[in-house]
């Protein structure tokens, strides 16, 4: 039997989880993983129930608020997010996660500032955190910073080289710092690793190109 036919289906994975919730209901890591699966299959309000039971049964357990908090911001339930990931710094200030997580809620209200304080503390905590970077660079991109969004960009490529965001990313913020020949080079790096760049932003740059 090959290793690819060991692996079970996501609805039998679920199933024995389901199973071992049951038959030790104060297990508060069957719950939570219970509740990440439930995500990724899309069963948000499952998720939530035990995610929730994860937390009564462990107030500090800091992954359960952090994951809560996602499921709440994906459904447009800003306020709440924003509590679960206040929440969970209360309970490790270093959570660098949840320093992103609200840089992403503080983005979303329009303040950017209070989004690059938020990014720029995760990366202190953890250097090598990509999503601290990708956002960093966003807002930076967005605040016109571009020679700071440059820098962001170049990091995250440097910690995962094979991210296509990464490398679109850093094409945009070379884009707007007039630099369209290496902008070009991580476009196309972009599409090489199966991104999906915007093609209004190929069109731009290629019209760049030609001047």
């Amino acid at each position: 039997m090959t290793e690819t036919e060991n692996v079970l289906p996501m609805h039998a994975v679920i199933a024995e989880q389901e199973r071992i919730c049951k038959e030790h209901p104060n297990n508060i890591i069957a719950h939570h993983t219970l509740g990440l699966l439930y995500r990724q299959t899309g069963r948000a309000d499952e998720a939530i129930r035990e995610l929730k039971r994860a937390i009564e049964l462990d107030d500090h357990s800091v992954e359960s608020y952090i994951n809560l908090g996602a499921i709440y911001f994906d459904q447009g339930d800003v306020a709440r997010a924003l509590e679960l990931n206040e929440k969970a710094l209360s309970i490790t200030p270093q959570m660098a996660e949840a320093h992103v997580n609200i840089g992403l809620i503080r983005q979303q209200e329009g303040d950017a500032a209070a989004a690059v304080e938020c990014y720029e503390k995760a990366i202190q905590i953890d250097p090598h955190l990509l999503t601290a970077w990708l956002n960093l660079t966003s807002v930076c991109t967005m605040l016109e910073q571009d020679d700071k969004a440059v820098e962001a960009a170049r990091q995250a490529v440097t910690l995962e080289p094979d991210s296509g965001m990464a490398h679109n990313n850093l094409a945009v913020a070379l884009y707007f710092k007039g630099e369209y020949k290496e902008a070009k080079q991580h476009m196309e790096r972009a599409k090489e690793l199966g991104y999906s760049v915007d093609p209004r932003f190929v069109q731009g740059l290629n019209a760049k190109m030609e001047q």
